[in-house]
């Protein structure tokens, strides 16, 4: 039922019950939660690791940093977050791009929010001159070899949590048991070695070398992914 106010507010107060002091305190604390924002000064000190790329496309090989930064420190909303990223070489053949590139990936960490998608940009970049194989799996260019080593240092973070498929892995586990029983491994080069047959053939969702006729079905023992489904 509405009520008619015709006289003039000199004053009120909030009603409620016990728990609202309880709920006041959460939230003055829900306040204090420091998040990833542009305006975030550089800490003097950063923790980070360093990755090592070698590609046939560079004489020499690349390495890459990232540093992170801790977001409050010591108390259970603790969160380490991508904060800037560093390549450095003996080659100055794509010095330019480098650094022009690093100054943008470092600027979208800096800038907050959901900055993973940077994985799948890079990745989705492709040489003209075509990519090369490492480790039997196909990389399409230098740049999305970079995206990779940012998705590594993401789930070393755990900025990005994977969920593996038990049945999947069983799967794929015991796929791989029969085509071992069947052949015999062959000695492979160093660039290309990995845990497949060196008969496999290159997977179109994984690009890796890892997909064998099973049970009439090509299938790719890397990831599970089957043309029969």
């Amino acid at each position: 039922m509405a009520i008619k106010i015709e006289s003039k507010i000199t004053g009120y107060e909030v009603a409620g019950g016990k728990n609202d002091k309880s709920q006041q305190i959460a939230e003055v604390t829900e306040t204090n939660i420091v998040h990833m924002h542009e305006k975030l000064e550089r800490p003097d000190e950063l923790v980070g690791n360093t990755y090592k790329i070698k590609t046939p496309l560079t004489e020499h090989a690349l390495y890459v940093t990232v540093n992170d930064i801790i977001l409050n420190e010591g108390t259970e909303h603790e969160k380490r977050r991508p904060f800037e990223i560093f390549i450095n070489s003996k080659s100055m053949e794509h010095f330019q791009w480098i650094v022009a590139l690093t100054r943008i990936i470092s600027a979208v960490f800096r800038k907050g929010g959901d900055v993973t998608f940077l994985v799948e940009e890079l990745r989705s970049v492709f040489d003209p001159r075509g990519g090369y194989f490492k480790k039997g799996r196909y990389i399409p260019s230098l740049v999305a070899e970079l995206g990779d080593v940012i998705e590594c240092h993401m789930k070393h973070i755990g900025l990005i949590v994977t969920e593996e498929d038990a049945h999947q892995k069983k799967f794929i586990e015991q796929k791989r048991a029969e085509i071992e029983a069947k052949t015999k491994k062959q000695p492979q080069p160093e660039e290309s070695s990995n845990d497949f047959p060196p008969e496999a053939q290159l997977c179109n969702k994984c690009m890796t070398k890892a997909v064998m006729k099973m049970d009439g079905c090509m299938t790719c023992l890397n990831c599970g992914d089957s043309k029969c489904g």
